[in-house]
């Protein structure tokens, strides 16, 4: 913009000589000290004290300033360049006045500059020109404007035809959608978490109180919900799941008289398994039940029986769906194997009891209620501490597998230390279990049951001889005589043709130790008829060594 001019006649005062400052977008505004009227000299002004802070600087006598007239040209106050201080103005000749020094003369001194004084105006930073007379020029040295570093004007670097950013009402820019998706993002975590810390102290505190002092409402416990039934194959669930559908219990009644068993499903064809003195009650008319786990119930009638074995077989008809059960190795079975036995102690049927095998090979005799004898059964029987009571007599002994290894036959009782027990539940007096159970082996089991289900009959091995059952000596002892006064060794038999003679006694039986003479009965039973034995002697002082083919006999 074209700076504006004040004329004036040639020699007269004139009015006073306005000052026109051009705008500028950058260059400081020159200060108000730099300040001369074209062709007027200024005297020098006496230096005087710094004001002290925040106070007001002493005017200056009208009398300082000079009264010098005008010159009538028009001229115009020259602009400093760019960054250049504002005293460059003093520095600058005017029109028709010499710069040049006067010789001889002393430079005028320079002024010492003092604080702005507050009554000076400032000047605007919008203004485009600002003009000034004489008579509004500050009375007290003004100390030049600090050079601005920052150029604080808005509209300085403003371009009309820039795209312009995008403002919120604050006037910085809005953030771009991935900043705004990344501050939701952060905003969401933190107050979820914040929720998370409040949910959890504020559930602890209510925990907690209500713990101590309840809600006075309705008491309702805690519980675990429904979870998965299934247990390992080869646990004690496990393995008494796939059992039980093998499993019966047996119900006999006979003169007058009734007592409860248990029997193992054989085959398809309805042959159960259990023992002699569970169904010797029925006799030739009595009733045999026969209930099955899954609640069917079904009428059995014995096919064969064996009480040397204390062995039978019923039968039950009409039935469908059976589940055999899986025959195990008794020739397997180790002291502290885990076993499980199933039964109907006391007439409560499906009951499982666990324990393992405490002995093998433990010869017992049980029965022996009749007058002769005839009743007694000789085992060579597996032990076990699972728990045998009257009732489960002839359930199943099962291994870690769920296989048959033995059939629960008896147990030893505290109340009158018998070695029978039976466990059918019929007998007067009859105790519980002590821990001491005993099973017949799985492998004598399956020869008897096949022989009774084939002919109806089960063979027994026999050695020929009689023995001495009255012999309280270490051994079994042969017999001096037989009965009906016969020879005690039989002519022809096994023993015979072995060497044995009257008055030998047997002390081993393939190197196992015997000690009695139902020792000997139960060591020969474990075997076949028609198995070789090596049986060691006591003649007359004198050890010897014979070998024997068992023979067989039919048992009743």
């Amino acid at each position: 913009m074209a700076a504006q001019a004040a004329t004036a006649a040639p020699g007269a005062p004139g009015p006073p000589v306005p000052w026109t400052v051009p705008a500028s977008s950058g260059a400081p505004a020159p200060s108000f000290a730099d300040i001369r009227p074209l062709g007027v000299s200024v005297p020098p002004v006496p230096p005087t004290a710094p004001a002290p802070p925040g106070s007001l600087a002493p005017p200056i006598a009208d009398s300082a300033l000079p009264d010098a007239p005008v010159p009538p040209a028009t001229q115009t106050a020259p602009v400093p360049p760019a960054g250049a201080p504002a005293s460059a103005l003093a520095d600058t000749p005017s029109p028709g006045t010499s710069a040049l020094p006067v010789p001889g003369a002393s430079p005028p001194p320079v002024p010492t500059p003092a604080p702005l004084a507050p009554s000076a105006p400032p000047l605007s930073e919008t203004s485009t020109s600002t003009t000034f007379s004489p008579t509004d020029l500050p009375r007290t040295p003004v100390a030049p404007a600090p050079t601005p570093t920052t150029n604080t004007n808005p509209w300085h670097r403003y371009d009309p035809w820039a795209t312009p950013a995008p403002l919120q009402q604050t006037g910085t820019p809005t953030p771009t959608p991935e900043q705004h998706r990344t501050r939701t993002r952060k905003l969401l975590v933190a107050s979820a978490v914040a929720l998370a810390l409040l949910s959890g102290g504020v559930g602890g505190i209510v925990g907690a109180r209500l713990e101590r002092d309840g809600d006075r409402g309705d008491v309702v416990l805690p519980q675990v919900g429904k979870e998965d039934t299934g247990r390992a194959p080869d646990s004690v669930a496990g393995i008494a799941a796939r059992a039980l559908p093998s499993v019966v219990t047996l119900h006999v009644s006979g003169d007058g008289e009734s007592g409860t068993g248990t029997g193992i499903v054989l085959d398809t064809r309805g042959h159960i398994l259990t023992n002699n003195h569970v169904v010797q009650l029925a006799g030739s008319d009595g009733a045999i039940s026969v209930s099955f786990s899954g609640g069917q119930t079904a009428k059995g009638r014995v096919v064969g029986r064996d009480t040397g074995y204390d062995l039978a077989v019923v039968q039950v008809s009409g039935v469908r769906g059976l589940t055999p059960m899986p025959l195990g190795n008794s020739d397997n079975v180790r002291v502290g194997d885990p076993v499980v036995a199933i039964g109907a102690p006391f007439d409560l049927d499906n009951t499982v009891t666990s324990g393992i095998i405490s002995a093998t090979e433990r010869p017992i005799t049980a029965g022996g209620e009749a007058s002769d004898g005839s009743d007694v059964s000789y085992v060579d029987a597996l032990q076990t501490d699972a728990p045998i009571n009257p009732g489960i007599s002839g359930g199943p002994l099962l291994d870690a597998d769920g296989r048959l290894v033995g059939v629960n036959s008896a147990i030893r009782s505290a109340d009158d230390g018998a070695g029978d027990g039976g466990g059918d539940g019929t007998e007067s007096g009859q105790g519980g279990s002590i821990g001491l159970g005993f099973a017949i082996p799985v492998n004598q089991a399956k020869r008897v049951a096949e022989e009774l289900i084939n002919t109806g009959r089960a063979t027994h091995p026999v050695i020929g001889v009689t023995l001495d059952m009255d012999y309280t000596g270490d051994g079994a002892r042969v017999a001096t005589k037989g009965g009906d006064d016969g020879p005690a060794v039989t002519a022809g038999g096994p023993g015979a043709k072995a060497g044995l003679k009257a008055g030998d006694v047997i002390t081993e039986v393939d190197g196992e130790r015997v000690h009695s003479g139902d020792e000997l009965i139960v060591r020969t039973r474990a075997h076949r008829p028609g198995d070789q034995l090596r049986l060691t002697l006591d003649r007359d002082g004198k050890d010897l060594t014979v070998s024997l083919v068992l023979g067989s006999s039919t048992g009743g």
